[in-house]
């Protein structure tokens, strides 16, 4: 029981929206204090949020926890002798290699364009380190549980496979791309040519 987030703090988010490292350092101070048990309602314990994408002219999401960074594209990128066309090569992310994938080049989409607007999504995976070039991160959204439908919408990216369902909201039906169910696919750990 928390009756302390009233609409004041709802106002307090509101006046971090020109502040966007501010904001995410207060959501993850929620965040933590949910998990903690230290607070939050109902509704907020019913809420997902996760990382919005856009790749070929889609919408994706990627759950939170799937997602550990988001990147610019390096310039220094070691090409990998013997990989195939996919893997883009080798970044120096501070101090540790991370691969670096196009993943529409993957999913048979073609090449991700040259854009100053394409990230790297770097997977929060354990044992599989992956950086996954996508046209542009537009960054969270958040939606309530009873908007999630198992339902797997017709994508134009080869990608129905790696879809764990949808957020419909109103006309829009945002796809979630399983990055977990991605990286642990045979097909992408066959990385050689």
């Amino acid at each position: 029981m928390q009756d302390d987030l009233t609409p004041q703090e709802g106002i307090q988010l509101r006046s971090l929206r020109d502040r966007p490292f501010e904001l995410l350092a207060e959501l993850e101070r929620r965040g933590r204090a949910l998990t903690a048990g230290t607070g939050g309602d109902a509704q907020q314990a019913g809420e997902w949020v996760g990382v919005a994408l856009k790749m070929a002219g889609e919408l994706y999401l990627v759950a939170r926890e799937e997602a550990r960074e988001v990147l610019g594209v390096p310039a220094p990128l070691t090409r990998v002798p013997g990989a195939k066309g996919w893997i883009l090569g080798l970044a120096n992310v501070r101090g540790a290699l991370l691969p670096i994938i196009d993943l529409r080049a993957y999913l048979g989409a073609g090449a991700a364009p040259a854009a100053r607007t394409a990230r790297i999504i770097v997977v929060n995976h354990r044992e599989i380190p992956a950086g996954l070039v996508v046209d542009e991160v537009l960054g969270f959204r958040r939606f309530a549980d009873a908007e999630f439908t198992a339902e797997v919408p017709p994508t134009i990216v080869n990608c129905a496979r790696y879809i764990a369902g949808s957020f419909r909201r109103g006309s829009e039906q945002w796809p979630v791309l399983s990055l977990r169910s991605l990286v642990e696919d045979s097909v992408f750990l066959e990385a050689s040519a």
